[in-house]
C-alpha cells in the first residue's frame, strides 16, 4: 500500500520517516502520493579513459576509477548525452523498519531526457544516509542540471509486518550512512569476495 499526502506528513511530522537537510521543510515537498527530494552539489563520473571495462571479478577495474566533481554555487552540472554519472540527494533520509522507499524520476526531467536511477530505485527499511541518483542523458543534447533543484520523488510502502533484519542491523551493509555519492562495493558481495 502507498502511502497516501496525509500519511507521509504523520510520519514525518512523528518522527517516523525522517528528512534532514538544512533549512528543508519536508512538508512542503510532499504531493498526493509521493515527496520530491534536490540535487546535491557532489557528482562522480567513471574516468573511462583509462580502464578498458568494468569487471566485478576484478574490482580494481572500478574502485577508485571515479573522479569526483564539487559544483559550486548556482553553477549547473552538465550531463552529456549518452553519459552516465553518480549524483545524490540533498536530504539525508531514515527510513523505519516498516517502510520501504521507491525512488522516482520527476516527469518533467524524464521529458528532457534525464533519468535519475538505472536500477536502484529501491531503498531499504532501515536505512539511513542520503540516496545516490544514477543520472544518465538519453537525450541527443546536453542537459543542465542545478543543485538545489526538485530531482527525484520518492513514494512510501507500507509492508506486512516491520522487517525481521532491517538494513541498519543486516552484517554488511554496504552503503548505510552515506553522504556523498557512492559508487559501487560489488566487491564486497559474497560471490565476488576472495576466496
Amino acid at each position: 500500500m502507498i502511502l497516501s499526502d496525509r500519511d507521509i506528513k504523520k510520519a514525518i511530522a512523528s518522527g517516523h520517516v525522517k528528512i534532514e537537510a538544512p533549512g528543508f521543510d519536508a512538508l512542503a515537498h510532499v504531493h498526493a502520493s509521493s515527496m520530491d527530494l534536490h540535487l546535491g552539489n557532489v557528482f562522480k563520473l567513471y574516468e573511462h579513459s583509462k580502464f578498458a571495462v568494468l569487471d566485478p571479478k576484478k574490482p580494481e577495474s572500478f574502485l577508485g576509477n571515479m573522479r569526483t566533481i564539487t559544483v559550486a554555487g548556482s553553477d549547473p552540472f552538465i550531463v552529456q548525452p549518452g553519459e552516465f554519472v553518480l549524483g545524490v540527494t540533498k536530504e539525508k533520509i531514515t527510513v523505519p523498519d516498516d517502510l520501504v522507499v521507491r525512488v522516482e524520476g520527476r516527469s518533467s526531467l524524464g521529458r528532457l531526457g534525464i533519468i535519475v536511477h538505472s536500477t536502484a530505485g529501491f531503498v531499504d527499511p532501515g536505512f539511513s544516509g542520503t540516496i545516490t541518483l544514477e543520472i544518465s542523458n538519453l537525450n541527443r543534447l546536453p542537459v543542465a542540471l542545478y543543485p538545489g533543484m526538485r530531482v527525484c520523488q520518492l513514494a512510501f510502502e507500507q509492508m506486512s509486518s516491520p522487517a525481521q533484519q532491517p538494513y541498519h542491523l543486516k552484517p554488511g551493509s554496504k552503503y548505510q550512512g552515506q553522504m556523498l555519492p557512492e559508487e559501487s562495493r560489488l566487491d564486497k558481495d559474497p560471490e565476488f569476495a576472495e576466496k
